[in-house]
C-alpha cells in the first residue's frame, strides 16, 4: 500500500530551522540563502516510497547506510535529509548540484520519533492512545479494548498484527507496530479523519527500536511475560526491560496511567515499576483478590464454550460474558475493562461489548458441520502454546490433536520447547513447517520433534512429522473422531507462508476448511493406533 494511503491529506507545514533546532543538529546545504526556512510535510525512511515535500531519513544500517540512496530520495521530491556525519558524506558525493538540505545529528534514529511527531503536528497528543504490550494476548486485548471504547461512544483507531483500522477502513499490517513516520503519519491521519482514539499493541522491538518514540501514551497495559524475541533480546531481563520502557519513569514514551495483569511475577514486578510514573490498576484472575484493583470470581465454562464470569473493576461489580475460550481471556478480558474504565467507559457497557468479540486466527472456530471442534490459533511460543492446550483438554471429554511447527530465523531455543510442550499435552503431534524462511525446513522440524521425544514414554502422545503444512492439517482432521478437538496452531490469521524470500498464499483456516470438506472424499479415518477406523 503505498505510504501516501496512510498519511493526513492535509498535513502541516514544518520548518527544517524549526526542526533543527527541536532535535539539536546541524544544517548544510541549500546552497546558500535562508535554508531554515524551507518546509517540509512529511518523513520517510524507503527512498523508494519519498513523496514531494518530505524529509528523507537515511539512517545507518546492519548491510547498507541509508544515505546511499539520497539521490533517488531528492529525484522524487524530497527537500531535506536527516543523517548522521558519515551519511552527510554519502549524501554530499551522490546528490553533487542538488543542493540538498542535510540536518546532521550524531545518533538520527534516537530523534527520529520527536522528527517525526513533530513534522505531523504531534497527533498523539489530540488522541488517547492505548498500548497494550505483552509476550501473548495483545492482539486480543487490543480488540476487546477498541470494542469497548467503541460502544462508549467513541471513535478508535486500531493499529495491531492482524490489521490497522482508521475508523471502519482496515489496512493491513507489515509491522506489529510501524516505525516511528509511518506511526506518526498514521496518527495524524486517523486523527483527520475523526477517531479521538487509538489501540494499538507494542511490541518489544517497538520499544526498543524507537519505532513509537515521540507518542504519548494516555494508557500502557501489560498482560504477561514468556519466553519470546530471545534471538533479539538475549536475555529474560532484556526482554523485560524493553517492555518496561512503556511504564517506566525514566523512559521518555512512558504511559500516563497504566494497567497491569499480576497474575505472574513479571507483572508483579511492572507494576511496582509503573507505579513510579502514575496511577496504576491491577488485574487478576485469581480466586482472591490478592490486593488486585480488578479481578474475575466466579468463572464459569458454558457447554457451547462460551465464558462467564463476575467482573470486579473497584466499586464496580459487572456480569461478563466471552466467547473466546480459556482462562487467560479472562485475563485479557479484566485488562481490557480496565483500560476501558481508565478512558471514561462504564463498565458493564464495555463488559457487553465484549461479549461479542471474535478475533481473527485467535482460538478462531472452523466449522463446516463436523463432529468435532477445529481451531486455528496464533500461539507460536511455548507458553502460549502450553495455555491453549490445557485450555481444550479442560473444555473437551474428547481426544486433542496439535498441528505445530517453529519458524525460520527466529529463536532457536523454543523449538524442542514447542514440541515438549505439544507431545505432553496432546494425543496426536502433527510436527510440519510454519514459516521456515531462509533455513532447511527438515532441521527445524527435527529440533521440534528432539523436544517432543524428550517427554516421557508414559506422558507422550503420538508425534508424526509431516510436510508441507497442508498435508498436516489433513491428517489430523482425518484422525479425528466425533468429540475430539484439532488444534492447528502457530500461524493464526496469517495469509502467507514464507519459504527462502518467497511469500507462498497459505492461510490455516482455509486449509483447515478444505480438509474438513474432503472428508466425505477421502475414506476412513486415521485413529490413534494408525489404523483406519471411520465410526
Amino acid at each position: 500500500m503505498p505510504s501516501s494511503s496512510l498519511r493526513p491529506q492535509r498535513p502541516p507545514i514544518t520548518l527544517i530551522g524549526r526542526l533543527a533546532d527541536a532535535i539539536g543538529a546541524t544544517v548544510h546545504g541549500g546552497g546558500g540563502g535562508s535554508v531554515t526556512e524551507l518546509s517540509v510535510t512529511g518523513v520517510e525512511l524507503r527512498a523508494q516510497d519519498v513523496l514531494p515535500g518530505d524529509l528523507f531519513a537515511a539512517l545507518p544500517g546492519a548491510r547498507h547506510h541509508g544515505a546511499r540512496f539520497a539521490a533517488d530520495a531528492v529525484a522524487r521530491g524530497a527537500v531535506a535529509v536527516l543523517t548522521d556525519p558519515e551519511g552527510a558524506d554519502l549524501v554530499a558525493t551522490t546528490t553533487a548540484g542538488s543542493d540538498v538540505v542535510v540536518l546532521v545529528h550524531s545518533n538520527p534514529r534516537s530523534v527520529l520519533g520527536s522528527v517525526s511527531a513533530t513534522v505531523y503536528g504531534d497527533p498523539s497528543a489530540s488522541m488517547t492512545v492505548v498500548g497494550i504490550t505483552g509476550t501473548s494476548g495483545k492482539t486480543t486485548t487490543s480488540y476487546l479494548v477498541e470494542a469497548a471504547l467503541r460502544a462508549g461512544g467513541r471513535t478508535p483507531g486500531l493499529i495491531g498484527t492482524v490489521e490497522t483500522r482508521i475508523g471502519d477502513t482496515p489496512v493491513p499490517s507489515a509491522l506489529t507496530t510501524p516505525e516511528a513516520p509511518h506511526l506518526h503519519a498514521l496518527f495524524a491521519a486517523m486523527l483527520e479523519q475523526g477517531c479521538d482514539s487509538v489501540v494499538m499493541e507494542v511490541s518489544s522491538h517497538a520499544l526498543s527500536l524507537g519505532r513509537v518514540d515521540g507518542t504519548r501514551f494516555a494508557v500502557g497495559a501489560f498482560t504477561n511475560l514468556s519466553q519470546d524475541h530471545l534471538d533479539f533480546h538475549h536475555t529474560f531481563e532484556e526482554y523485560f526491560a524493553a517492555k518496561a520502557r512503556l511504564f517506566a519513569a525514566d523512559s521518555d514514551v512512558h504511559a500516563a496511567e497504566s494497567v497491569v495483569c499480576v497474575d505472574d511475577e513479571w507483572g508483579r514486578r511492572m507494576s511496582d515499576i509503573a507505579a513510579a510514573s502514575g496511577p496504576v490498576t491491577t488485574v487478576s484472575t485469581g480466586g482472591e483478590t490478592d490486593g488486585a484493583s480488578a479481578v474475575a470470581r466466579d468463572w464459569q465454562v458454558r457447554a457451547d464454550g462460551t465464558q462467564t464470569f463476575r467482573a470486579v473493576l473497584g466499586d464496580h461489580d459487572v456480569a461478563a460474558t466471552l466467547r473466546l475460550p480459556g482462562r487467560y481471556n479472562v485475563a485479557n478480558a479484566l485488562v481490557a475493562a480496565a483500560v476501558a474504565v481508565r478512558v471514561g467507559v462504564d463498565p458493564q457497557v464495555a463488559m457487553d461489548a465484549m461479549a461479542t468479540v471474535d478475533v481473527p486466527g485467535r482460538m478462531q472456530r472452523v466449522d463446516r458441520g463436523q463432529p468435532f471442534l477445529a481451531l486455528v490459533d496464533y500461539a507460536h511460543k511455548p507458553a502460549a502454546l502450553e495455555v491453549a492446550l490445557a485450555t481444550l483438554r479442560r473444555q473437551s471429554t474428547g481426544r486433542i490433536a496439535v498441528v505445530v511447527g517453529a519458524g525460520g530465523d527466529r529463536d532457536t531455543e523454543k523449538r524442542p520447547l514447542m514440541g515438549a510442550v505439544s507431545a505432553a499435552a496432546a494425543d496426536l503431534v502433527v510436527i510440519t513447517d510454519d514459516n521456515p524462511r531462509s533455513e532447511d525446513p527438515a532441521l527445524i522440524r527435527a529440533a521440534v520433534r528432539t523436544g517432543a521425544m524428550g517427554v516421557a514414554d508414559d506422558v507422550r502422545g503420538e508425534v508424526v512429522e509431516i510436510s508441507p503444512r497442508a498435508d498436516a492439517v489433513a491428517y489430523a482432521v482425518r484422525w479425528a473422531r466425533p468429540g475430539d478437538v484439532v488444534l492447528v496452531a502457530g500461524k493464526g490469521h496469517e495469509v502467507g507462508q514464507k519459504v527462502g524470500d518467497v511469500v507462498h498464499p497459505f492461510d490455516d483456516r482455509e486449509a483447515l476448511a478444505r480438509a474438513i470438506d474432503g472428508l466425505a472424499t477421502v475414506g476412513p479415518s486415521i485413529d490413534e493406533r494408525g489404523e483406519d477406523q471411520r465410526s
